[in-house]
């Protein structure tokens, strides 16, 4: 139940270790607001890792009577947009097709009991850090719900995020055996057009 800042590289299970925690919470309460209202809220930086988020979370759980919507940029907008009205649980998205679809008014935020931010690092790096910011003012109080955030690495600036918008994190590290990067060469050919 506590708010989490988690640093984990690729391939950890940071996946499955949130989805459990959102199914288990999401379980152990009734529902309260209207359908097109998500319980839970995921926001990732690229479509891939929402299309990933979302395949885990339909796999994980099937078993669960909640209704699992994925928004992002590149496929049908109406039909993403009708499911998301249709009612939903667990709402997994990119932070430009959540504001536009909160703009319209198309769910309502004030539902959220679970919020997980992935990759919080790339957020800064690929510029929606104002977009998460406007997403995260409209969320219910930090007191109000459970924050997981999750890094590859625990900047200064993500950590400011995790004190502003989160209750009191806490903070959680998994590293591998060994790290990849020590292993790897880089090195840069610069060629000519012919």
């Amino acid at each position: 139940g506590r708010d989490v800042a988690g640093q984990a590289q690729t391939g950890t299970g940071k996946t499955a270790a949130f989805l459990i925690t959102v199914f288990t919470r999401l379980l152990a309460h009734e529902r309260p607001g209207r359908p097109a209202a998500p319980r839970a809220l995921v926001i990732a930086p690229t479509r891939e890792l929402v299309v990933q988020i979302a395949e885990d979370a339909r796999l994980l759980g099937r078993a669960t009577p909640f209704s699992i919507q994925a928004v992002y940029g590149g496929i049908d907008y109406r039909k993403q947009r009708e499911d998301v009205q249709a009612g939903v649980d667990l709402l997994i998205g990119t932070p430009g097709r959540l504001i536009d679809y909160f703009k319209q008014r198309v769910y309502d935020l004030r539902s959220v009991e679970i919020l997980v931010i992935d990759e919080a690092d790339r957020m800064f790096d690929m510029g929606f850090i104002k977009d998460l910011r406007y997403l995260l003012r409209r969320l219910p109080p930090f007191e109000r719900r459970q924050s997981m955030l999750f890094s590859a690495t625990l900047s200064y600036d993500v950590m400011e995020l995790a004190y502003v918008f989160m209750n009191e994190a806490e903070k959680v590290s998994v590293t591998p055996e060994q790290v990849t990067a020590e292993n790897i060469e880089h090195l840069v050919y610069h060629v000519g057009l012919h």
